[in-house]
Order: C-alpha cells, then structure tokens, then sequence
C-alpha cells in the first residue's frame, strides 16, 4: 500500500494544525539537527522550518510518493526514504528533536519504537510525538464494522490494526525512559461541509488499507455503503455544516541522563 500526496493535502491545514501545536510546545532555544519521522508531504517538516529557522532538518516516510511530494513542495529541506519501522538504525542519534506527527499509529510495538526515537536524540534532545487517538470515533467503527460483515469480510485478510497504546499506557512507557515528560490531548472540532468531505479525509489516511486491496469494481460500492451511515451518524449543524470530531494525543519527553 502505497500514500497518495495529492488526496491527503486536501485537508493540508487541518492535518497541519496539529504539528504546529505540537512544535509550539517544544523547549528548545536553538535545535541544531532536526529529524521528522512520517514526514509526509512535507507539510510538518516545513511547520519545523518555521519554527526553528537555524537548524538543519531532515524528513523520512517510507512513501515514494510522499517523499517525491515533500522535494517538490520543499526543495530547500532534505527528505529520504527510511522506514521507522525498521531503519531507524541507519540514521545518526545525534538529533536535538526528533519529531513525528500523526505518523507512528502506523507502525507496530511502541514501546520499542519510543525506545528506538529516544535513542536517535543528544542528551538534552527532546521527542515530540502526536499521535490519533480516534479510533473510537463513527467514522471508524462504520468502517470496521463493514469490513468484518458477512457481506465484505472476504475481501479483506484483516481489519486495520491500530498500534496505539493508551494514554495510560504511553505514561508508563515514558515513565521509564525520560525523567522530564509532558502529556496532553487535544480534541479538533473540523468543520466539514458535506458527508462526502469526511469519506474525502478517510481517503487519505484510514480508508487507504482497504480500498488499496478491493477490487476497482467494489470500491464505489464499498464507499457509498459508509456514505450511508456517515449521514446517519454525523448529523448537520442549524447552518447546515457538520461537526467532524478528532481527538489526538501529544507527548514531549527528554531522555534520562
């Protein structure tokens, strides 16, 4: 499964928002070596450009078209192919921050992955990660719930695992590894202005597992049959908008010394 850069910049400042919220809360007078993990379309390796004008800032996603996105839109940051997952290793643990932003509920047992991200950063270095924690939202119990019905189940070898620890459970992994750490969770209201905005969002991001395994025949199917249950679980506001919840967990945390 590969990302599509263009459908997911169609939502590029409400999945913006949230890196610069959380680059905002880092302590750090002036980083010299930045690393963005899930980079992305570079939109939130530019949010750290911004942020930290002097520092040398490298982006990495494990996406060919993202990365060929981020050089486009960003030819004056330095991007490369590395997947978190497993690469890690390859890359220097002499970073100031190491920074990821909606990008690790992809990747599997964080808290060796957290391990990993702390290893990469200096002494006084900082990690700051957001991660969704929406995975209880309708928009995907509609989607779980088709996708394991009699109807669909066959075309799927799986349900879309989500790797995410919970909030409890990020606190004592972090307990262990840093002495100095700040948690938090903000909740987005995104306003959208149909149904079909939101099923546009899933697209995306969590849509793209299951549409990237039906076949070309059964996906309009497939999409008009949460289309259905988006209007019935997403009602419209008095001026006729509807309210498009996402809550997302924050973290920043200094290694112990």
């Amino acid at each position: 499964m590969d990302w599509s850069s263009e459908q997911y910049l169609k939502f590029r400042n409400e999945r913006t928002q949230p890196a610069v919220d959380l680059a905002n809360r880092i302590n750090l007078a002036s980083p010299g070596k930045i690393l963005d993990v899930g980079c992305g379309p570079g939109n939130s390796t530019h949010v750290l450009a911004c942020r930290f004008p002097d520092a040398y800032i490298i982006g990495i996603d494990n996406s060919g078209d993202m990365i060929s996105a981020a050089k486009k839109n960003h030819p004056d940051l330095d991007f490369r192919m590395c997947d978190a997952a497993s690469e890690l290793s390859q890359l220097d643990n002499d970073f100031d921050i190491v920074f990821s932003n909606a990008c690790i509920q992809w990747i599997p047992d964080h808290r060796n992955l957290l391990r990993n991200l702390m290893g990469l950063l200096k002494d006084n270095g900082v990690l700051a990660v957001q991660v969704p924690m929406n995975y209880n939202e309708p928009i995907h119990v509609i989607v779980r719930e088709l996708a394991s019905s009699d109807r669909w189940k066959d075309y799927f070898a799986e349900i879309r695992t989500f790797y995410t620890l919970s909030p409890g459970e990020y606190f004592d992994v972090l307990s262990e590894l840093s002495e100095e750490f700040d948690v938090w969770e903000t909740v987005y209201y995104h306003v959208m202005k149909s149904h079909y905005d939101i099923l546009e969002w899933y697209r995306g991001t969590g849509l793209r597992p299951y549409l990237s395994v039906l076949p070309d025949s059964k996906k309009t199917e497939f999409e008009s049959e949460i289309m259905e249950k988006l209007i019935q679980r997403y009602p419209r506001q008095k001026n006729g908008c509807i309210i498009f919840k996402f809550p997302r967990f924050f973290f920043t945390a200094c290694p112990k010394r």
